[in-house]
């Protein structure tokens, strides 16, 4: 099939396949790492017409940039390459903090270059904000890097309305990544209407509620800090109640012919044309499944059931144990 594309932003546009993928799960978190599986996944995208692929100098930490780069190898110049700095990481795995410091933006950056193995990003996101740093510093810093040819687009993450605005100021944003999804609604009260009068794209991550809208999954994300304990939603009761949810969610796909994963997908994807998810995975066949959701169109009938099925707020628990990192 021939995947469509969507425009990131309006002031300085980024076209990219209307679904990316998230790298993430094939160097840590979910089960470990799986670089052949990863590798594999990345490639398959590719031949699906997948192009927007996203990583992190965060995740490993460092070895998921080396794992896309090597998977890149000989086709680099198919594909919008998303990275980003900014929770800074020791090797051994250490959580130092969020740094949004200038002199750490352009070290970051050099580093992912190198890590990647290519000579410059189509969107660098700082992943998410520094509350000690002003953002203009940061962003001024970022528009260094653009200005130098090493970065194409800029991008925040988890960043606040207002964030939003003094970021877009110092130079144009070309998208926000937050996470969105069925489960996860929270953007739609300030951050997407302000995206939209800025003209900034949305990057919806974990768009399956952490795998928990494929209706396959039955306790919380797997590794270390991926406990019930840091994602209330797999916490006990907050789980049963949020798995009869999904059930919901999977009667509406069964009378669809689609899986719930894609019936929830499709629901993210119909949000706008301006919201490219990035659904994660390491295993090729969970690619084809997300990619074969770009077939399922849903009428407002449809949408109007997911809304009954999963009113906003029905969600038991916060997505986030600890919400210090989201910027308020």
């Amino acid at each position: 099939m021939a995947i469509p594309t969507r425009t990131l932003g309006r002031t300085s546009p980024l076209t990219v396949s209307a679904l990316g993928l998230g790298c993430m799960g094939m160097s840590e978190f979910y089960g470990g790492p799986d670089e052949a599986g990863g590798t594999a996944t990345i490639r398959r995208a590719l031949d699906l017409g997948v192009t927007f692929l996203d990583t992190a100098d965060a995740y490993g930490p460092f070895t998921n940039e080396r794992l896309l780069g090597r998977a890149l190898a000989g086709r680099r110049d198919e594909v919008q390459v998303a990275t980003k700095f900014g929770n800074e990481r020791l090797p051994d795995g250490t959580r130092v903090g969020v740094n949004g410091r200038p002199e750490y933006v352009r070290s970051a950056c050099d580093a992912s270059l190198s890590r990647l193995g290519v000579d410059h990003i189509d969107l660098y996101y700082q992943h998410r904000v520094d509350r000690t740093v002003p953002i203009e510093e940061t962003v001024g810093a970022m528009k260094e890097l653009v200005e130098a040819g090493k970065v194409r687009h800029l991008g925040l993450s988890e960043a606040s309305a207002a964030t939003i605005r003094r970021a877009h100021a110092v130079h144009p944003i070309t998208a926000l990544q937050s996470e969105y999804s069925l489960f996860c609604r929270d953007v739609e009260d300030e951050v997407l209407p302000t995206l939209r009068e800025l003209g900034i794209g949305l990057v919806p991550y974990s768009p399956l509620g952490r795998g928990l809208l494929t209706a396959t999954r039955t306790e919380g994300p797997v590794g270390p800090g991926r406990s019930a304990v840091a994602f209330p939603w797999f916490a006990d009761d907050n789980l049963d109640h949020n798995l009869r949810l999904v059930a919901r969610v999977r009667a509406l796909a069964e009378g669809r012919g689609c899986t719930p994963g894609q019936l929830a997908l499709a629901w993210v994807l119909a949000q706008g044309p301006d919201v490219v998810p990035i659904p994660g995975t390491k295993r090729v066949r969970y690619l084809e499944e997300n990619v074969a959701t770009l077939d399922v169109t849903l009428s407002t009938a449809d949408l109007a059931a997911l809304e009954r099925a999963v009113p906003r707020g029905a969600v038991a628990g916060q997505r986030y144990a600890d919400m210090s990192s989201v910027d308020g």
